[in-house]
């Protein structure tokens, strides 16, 4: 599936079953919600911090999916193509940081 064929499917399912897109501030809202959701269950599965019983049978794909859903209506709602947007910042990032990395002693 391409980024292309998710921002399609978002909007069909939300044309389908969602009856409209909520405002883009809440789906900001909701955006930072799922992120939340996921930093929860990284910090108990790769940090520090035990699971809870709400935590237990979350799954983080899920969680990461989510995330990405509520992207994706976002960029749907705001005419962001997220491919070409990825590729330009793949290539930003290449051009800015292509030795940055490398460099860095703190990676070695």
């Amino acid at each position: 599936m391409t980024l292309e064929d998710a921002q399609q499917q978002v909007d069909q399912w939300i044309k389908t079953y969602g009856v409209r897109y909520f405002s883009e501030l809440t789906n900001l809202a909701i955006l930072t919600e799922e992120v939340g959701e996921l930093a929860r269950i990284m910090a108990r599965t790769y940090g520090d911090q035990s699971f809870k019983k709400s935590d237990l049978g979350k799954d983080l794909g899920d969680e990461m999916a989510d995330v990405l859903w509520v992207l994706l209506c976002l960029a749907n709602q705001t005419g962001v193509d997220l491919a070409e947007a990825f590729q330009k910042n793949l290539e930003k990032k290449t051009q800015r940081d292509q030795n940055r990395h490398k460099e860095n002693p703190k990676l070695q």
